[in-house]
């Protein structure tokens, strides 16, 4: 595992925890540190690992020593908890859309029949 791939990981974590949670800070530590009371004990600890992880990942001496089961573990611990968060503003938007989407066919359908009702003189 490279120092990209790890670097990805945080990235992805961080602006999950940005958008899920409102976290605020330019690096995923310190969202972590602004919503160290909201999230649950393991993925707080999971989360500092992958920051831990990403600092040290850039040193290539340091990087070889990475455990890369335990980064792979903390990273599927952060996502199981923070992708769920936010379903249903998710459903609701997929609802929203599906109701527009019904609204604009009825709507193009309605005036192609006008169109041809004027067309062949019914109207």
């Amino acid at each position: 595992m490279g120092p990209e791939r790890i670097t990805e990981m945080t990235e992805q974590v961080s602006r999950l925890l940005a958008v899920r949670l409102g976290a605020k800070g330019h690096d995923l530590e310190a969202r972590v540190s602004s919503r160290a009371r909201v999230l649950p004990r393991k993925v707080r600890k999971a989360a500092r690992l992958l920051a831990e992880a990403e600092r040290k990942a850039h040193a290539p001496k340091v990087a070889r020593q990475l455990d890369t089961r335990a980064i792979e573990a903390a990273y599927a611990t952060c996502r199981h908890y923070l992708e769920p968060l936010g379903a249903g503003d998710r459903l609701r938007g997929a609802l929203l859309n599906l109701g527009s989407s019904i609204a604009f066919i009825f709507l193009v359908v309605g005036g192609t029949l006008l169109v041809a009702m004027l067309w062949s003189g019914m109207i």
